[in-house]
């Protein structure tokens, strides 16, 4: 494929992950979908119509006898589907009484955006669904806090591979070389000629797992923090226990009218929250952690010293 980034396989060589541009990999249809769906429930509840009634006149209407079911509108309604057809949005559009010619248009421009693949399609044997990158991809505000690891978005590839390496779900160095090219492209997201607004939280712990090998990663945390998107505090061992200290979570906002989306990730699960309930309660907790970490420069002089504490045990 024209523009494809080049892999090297199975030797642990450096990868090759800039012949896309940032703007290739930034454009997603993963949002589009989600407010596809959140528009078509919508306009269901506000007319205060069942699910049942709504598919049955789908079905009625479009004449297909097989084609409508209370679960395929359930699908739709939820964004758990990967291709919708344009005539069965103008079948709802119909049912709702949506007639407005502008209207209409900007429901099946949602449908012709969401049914495009973003770059993670082609790796969809690493990523799964791609979900979660398709949300990162387009967030104008990313806030991420790690306990126990770099965030992936500041993962040097060297850090990547070490982290990978030891995964029982990975089948072979070719399976590998896959997942860390996959990672490095994501990483231009924050490469981008308008890049989201980066915030990230570390617990100090995840950066003392960083071995002298691998040091190039503490000089990276130190050169991307310096740029203006991106904000890099570490939480200190001297702060001693604190709420969500083996947790993880990821706060993605993204441009009006999309919602804020929460990312979960459990050993064996992803988990999205979009209630405002949900949202509010966990940039709490976000909030509760970034005031309890050092300040961006503080953080940065820590960095230093790891970073100068790993030369010196290297060199030694």
């Amino acid at each position: 494929m024209s523009g494809s980034p080049k892999i090297a396989v199975g030797s642990g060589q450096q990868i090759r992950c800039d012949t896309r541009s940032a703007q290739d990999v930034a454009s997603s249809p993963t949002l589009r979908r989600r407010r596809l769906s959140s528009l078509l429930r919508e306009a269901r509840e506000k007319r205060g119509l069942t699910a049942k009634w709504v598919a049955d006149q789908a079905k009625e209407r479009s004449g297909r006898e097989r084609g409508w079911s209370e679960s395929k509108l359930n699908r739709l309604e939820s964004g758990v589907w990967k291709r919708v057809r344009a005539e069965d949005i103008n079948v709802l559009l119909d049912i709702y009484g949506i007639t407005g010619p502008d209207e209409r248009t900007a429901y099946l421009t949602l449908v012709r955006e969401a049914t495009q693949k973003g770059w993670w399609a082609a790796f969809g044997d690493v990523l799964g669904s791609g979900e979660f990158v398709g949300l990162e991809a387009e967030a104008s505000r990313i806030r991420t806090f790690e306990s126990a690891a770099v965030p992936g978005l500041l993962q040097t590839e060297d850090y990547a591979r070490a982290l990978m390496s030891d995964n029982e779900l990975i089948s072979d160095a070719a399976d590998l070389d896959r997942r860390v090219q996959a990672r490095m492209l994501r990483k231009q997201v924050l490469s981008q000629s308008t890049p989201p607004d980066y915030q990230a939280v570390i617990d100090e712990a995840a950066l003392l797992r960083v071995t002298p090998e691998l040091s190039a990663q503490l000089d990276h945390l130190l050169e991307i923090g310096a740029r203006p998107a991106v904000d890099i505090r570490v939480l200190p061992l001297t702060r001693g226990p604190y709420t969500a200290m083996t947790g993880q979570l990821v706060i993605m906002d993204f441009s009006p009218p999309n919602q804020p989306v929460v990312y979960l990730e459990a050993l064996a699960e992803e988990i999205y929250l979009d209630k405002p309930e949900e949202i509010s309660r966990y940039r709490r907790i976000y909030d509760y952690l970034r005031d309890q970490a050092l300040s961006a420069d503080a953080s940065r002089e820590l960095i230093r010293n790891l970073l100068a504490s790993l030369q010196e045990r290297r060199h030694a």
